[in-house]
């Protein structure tokens, strides 16, 4: 489990991807969230605008990350 520390309110789904270099970009970040089950608080989740905020569980690739 990895500890991602926010500055501000909230970090979308896609802008985590990028800031974890997983995509590079908002077509990448499209087709990976297509193609790769990620899991939010548990539930599955493909919208890359999703707003993750502190205490938020994700899931990428069996890596637990856990924004703070």
């Amino acid at each position: 489990m990895e500890e991602i520390r926010i500055k501000t309110e909230y970090i979308t789904l896609g802008q985590l991807l990028k800031f974890l270099s997983i995509t590079s970009s908002g077509g990448e970040t499209k087709i990976f969230l297509q193609e790769n089950e990620i899991l939010v608080n548990g539930e599955l989740e493909n919208r890359r605008g999703k707003k993750l905020r502190a205490g938020d569980s994700v899931v990428i690739e069996g890596n637990e990350y856990i924004i703070k």
